[in-house]
């Protein structure tokens, strides 16, 4: 048995609400969800029909009182109830960057493509008014910025957005 998770992807950056989807096979239709950084950890479960390769999608809402302490989040969906003695079950797991966990009133991000001459604390200054502020760009992109110092024309960032 296998699940193919296609949504979220591997470093997206995702909201209060987890939207999911892929495809999969589940023993008795049901696949389960957890949310965890290693600190606290919020589960659900979706459905899936047959016993082919069927669609799949789900959601798993993020409390307002998760103690989550990290902003890099991992998603796994499960089938726990896989039969045939497999051992783990079949799953995968996903990171994912937590928006809340970036910026407070986190309500999505903008895409900006940098230019010649941009460093992380401008675009602060122009997305935040406050230079001071680039280590939430910084963090929303940590898995293609290893260094704050140094951003390069035609690398594509999240900005993130807050209510």
């Amino acid at each position: 048995m296998k699940i193919e998770l296609l949504q979220p992807k591997p470093f997206d950056l995702v909201s209060d609400t987890i939207l999911l989807a892929g495809n999969a096979v589940a023993f008795e239709g049901t696949l389960s969800i957890s949310v965890t950084e290693g600190h606290d950890e919020i589960t659900s479960f979706t459905m899936v029909g047959g016993t082919s390769i069927q669609q799949f999608q789900g959601r798993i809402e993020i409390p307002t009182d998760a103690a989550f302490q990290l902003n890099r989040l991992f998603v796994t969906v499960s089938d726990d109830t896989a039969g045939g003695g497999e051992s783990p079950p079949p799953m995968v797991t996903v990171p994912v960057f937590y928006g809340p966990g970036i910026l407070p009133d986190y309500l999505g991000y903008r895409e900006y493509d940098v230019r010649r001459g941009d460093t992380l604390a401008a675009l602060a200054q122009r997305f935040y008014g406050d230079g001071g502020q680039f280590g939430v760009i910084q963090a929303a992109n940590a898995h293609i910025i290893e260094d704050p110092n140094r951003i390069f024309p035609g690398q594509l960032l999240r900005i993130p957005v807050a209510g």
